[in-house]
């Protein structure tokens, strides 16, 4: 057994403060957007395609770059980096404040999208560098914490602005956000780096995002286009192809971008598929439950924003619970129960119809974040406790590189289910061809038109097409879900392993030298 003597930061602490204050800059805009692009589709005519590319763009780009962005950190330093990033993130925010229409909203998101890459991915790969594996924990818990805390204030505080002002201002709200991080950054965090860590390969970064492009565009098309659309079927191939490509180049790489041994240690696999998982039924139900919330319950923005707390106060408690819960239990046990408690909240909100009260969807919301929190912080957890600590940046940047990837793909495909569902189900009898187009847009649009046509009870048939639309959505997550829980069960690790397979719950081994790296 390897026994190494480790030395936390002095300034540890402090640090994790202004990792929390970039944290919190992106857990804003994680669920921001989503209750502000009711109001965007109605002033910018958005179809329900177009709103998954307005989410999606950012996510896409978040997801290729994620990797890269972890190595630059690495070899350039992860505070530079991270205040990089920031800025970026600020350039796009202002661009999305001034957008005049659709595709210019997607440019901006695709640029916050780069910004959010560097922060994201650095400031966990800063983690192993600051915290000893007694500490990490707590750490990973502050951060998600602060995440949850972004997500709960995202919806309300743009819920009050959309009430007040005009939807730029969603975006503009990044500003003095994105201000107090680098202030955070420059004064309170440490520089680290690991100058040996492989360099950034370009062609590798390119397959990633014209896979990853290719394949979102595919999903999101396919509702209106069919998927033997010969479009979609052509994009769906150059997916595989660009994608393959990346795993082939990958492979025969001296000194790969992406670390494929890292997927062959079981615990950091397992752990990462569920954290993907998880993300991907968490970015499907916050991209259906703003139009659900304000065209069907008939809430304001803010409003909906309010009705999201349930979930996220779910979440923050989870969170915060799931350290000593791990310790008790071990992280296998929690993050099954955790994956169990999401399908028994999926397959309860599946049940919810157009006239159900609020109280119900509360009650689903609030199940929903507990079993969220309880299945996402130990499989974090557990991921990061694997990776060596010089391969911190790249392995953090592969973990929210898949995570990004089940965001985007949850958008795009649940959101496409979500529309197939609902557009077969809208009655759009009498309506004028163009109009009953409009109406299959989305929800918002069927309740334009039906406002503009006086078309009797178009808005209700679109109520109920979307709820429909809704339990489909539901149904599919509970049971990916549930397998998920039976896949963790039987092959998470009970206790979590160095990646050189010795035995050990903060994987000692994966944390040799990390004040080294600290003080570079």
């Amino acid at each position: 057994m390897v026994t190494t003597t480790y030395a936390p930061h002095p300034r540890r602490w402090w640090a994790l403060t202004a990792l929390v204050a970039s944290m919190l800059t992106l857990g804003f805009d994680m669920t921001i957007l989503n209750v502000a692009l009711p109001t965007m589709a109605q002033d910018l005519g958005a179809s329900t395609g177009e709103q998954q590319w307005m989410a999606d763009a950012y996510v896409v780009v978040f997801a290729a770059l994620m990797l890269p962005a972890g190595l630059l950190g690495d070899r350039f330093g992860r505070r530079l980096m991270l205040v990089t990033g920031l800025g970026i993130f600020l350039a796009g925010s202002v661009v999305g404040a001034l957008a005049p229409d659709v595709g210019w909203v997607v440019a901006a998101r695709a640029v916050m999208g780069v910004g959010g890459a560097l922060v994201m991915p650095l400031a966990l790969s800063v983690l192993p560098s600051l915290f000893g594996p007694d500490e990490r924990s707590k750490a990973i818990g502050v951060m998600s914490a602060a995440s949850a805390l972004g997500m709960p204030l995202g919806p309300i505080l743009g819920g009050w602005l959309l009430d007040h002002f005009w939807w730029g201002s969603v975006f503009l709200i990044n500003v003095p956000m994105v201000g107090i991080g680098v202030m955070a950054c420059l004064f309170l965090l440490p520089e680290t780096r690991d100058p040996s860590s492989p360099t950034v390969d370009a062609l590798a970064t390119a397959l990633t995002a014209a896979g990853l492009g290719a394949l979102v565009y595919a999903i999101i098309e396919a509702p209106t286009r069919g998927w033997g659309d010969p479009l979609v079927a052509g994009f769906l191939a150059a997916a595989v192809v660009l994608l393959a490509g990346l795993v082939l180049r990958e492979r025969r790489a001296v000194r790969p971008m992406i670390d494929m041994e890292l997927l062959r240690h079981r615990g950091f696999l397992v752990n990462t598929l569920t954290a993907t998982l998880v993300t991907f039924v968490l970015a499907g139900l916050l991209f259906l439950l703003p139009p659900y919330l304000q065209a069907v319950l008939g809430h304001d923005a803010l409003g909906t924003g309010l009705r999201l707390l349930p979930m996220m106060g779910g979440l923050m408690v989870s969170a915060r619970a799931a350290q000593p819960v791990v310790a008790r239990f071990g992280p296998r046990a929690v993050v099954s129960c955790g994956l169990v408690v999401l399908a028994f909240a999926a397959f309860l909100g599946s049940r919810t119809e157009a006239d159900s009260a609020y109280g119900f969807t509360a009650l689903w919301l609030a199940v929903t974040g507990v079993g969220f929190g309880f299945a996402v912080v130990p499989a974090m957890d557990g991921a990061l406790a694997a990776l060596p600590a010089d391969r911190a940046g790249s392995g953090s940047g592969l973990l929210m590189t898949l995570r990004q990837v089940g965001s985007a793909i949850g958008i795009a495909l649940l959101g496409s289910l979500l529309a197939g569902a609902y557009r077969d189900r809208l009655d759009v009898t009498g309506l004028p061809a163009r109009a009953a187009d409009t109406a299959g847009e989305s929800v918002v649009a069927a309740h334009l038109v039906a406002e503009r046509t006086g078309a009797p009870g178009l808005a209700a048939s679109a109520n109920s097409a979307y709820v429909h639309g809704m339990g489909v959505v539901l149904l599919v997550c509970g049971a990916a879900a549930l397998v998920a829980a039976l896949l963790t069960g039987a092959f998470l690790p009970r206790t979590r392993t160095a990646p050189d397979g010795e035995d050990g719950e903060g994987g000692t081994p994966a944390m040799a030298g990390p004040e080294a790296d600290a003080r570079q």
